[in-house]
């Protein structure tokens, strides 16, 4: 073993009295501590000198229910039903615009499906349907179905031929819908191709 070139000091040994003095020191600092606390945070900003003002958002308008809407559709006896919903503002006024999309409530096979846009004129109160989207007698089902951005995207599961039963659509067509001087403009991201 080494020894020190540093001859010991006296004072380096600690001693019970140095650790009641740092527990006392420590215990002042955490107690002050508590006592000077900032004012508590708000999520509201007091007016300043230096604040600009801001103007408040519009009111929350909540988007058409389709539940008061008699949709396009023939089922005959039974029921139309939402497969299929979803809302956001497609035209840019502000105000949203739902996008269902609707089959027969048929109790065998798979129905073809309607893709419609529901609008509601401010205070009118009653929603109605401005636009089919996919027809449903173009024997056709909606996958992928989204609203984003003020554009519709949905995938169409159709068929190459009226030889292929209803139960198994063989073709799958991406298709993308937006807004375009009073008309939904319809556009094809990428080609048609079989499932």
């Amino acid at each position: 073993m080494q020894s020190s070139a540093v001859p010991e000091l006296a004072h380096t040994h600690t001693r019970p009295i140095h650790w009641v003095a740092t527990a006392t020191a420590v215990a002042g600092v955490v107690a002050l501590s508590g006592l000077l606390q900032p004012p508590a945070a708000t999520a509201a900003q007091t007016p300043g000198p230096q604040t600009p003002q801001t103007r408040s958002a519009p009111a929350h308008v909540a988007p058409p229910d389709p539940a008061d809407v008699e949709f396009p559709i023939e089922c005959g006896p039974v029921q139309a039903v939402v497969k299929k919903e979803a809302a956001g503002d497609l035209d840019g006024d502000g105000r949203p615009e739902t996008v269902v999309v609707v089959h027969c409530d048929a109790p065998m096979g798979t129905p073809p499906d309607g893709m419609y846009v529901l609008t509601e004129a401010a205070g009118a109160g009653t929603p109605r349907v401005v636009a089919t989207l996919v027809d449903p007698k173009d024997r056709t089902n909606v996958d992928d179905f989204a609203v984003r951005d003020g554009e519709i995207t949905a995938a169409l599961l159709g068929y190459s031929s009226s030889d292929i039963p209803s139960c198994c659509p063989d073709v799958r067509k991406s298709l993308k819908w937006h807004w375009d001087n009073g008309a939904f403009v319809r556009s094809t991201p990428s080609d048609a191709r079989s499932v």
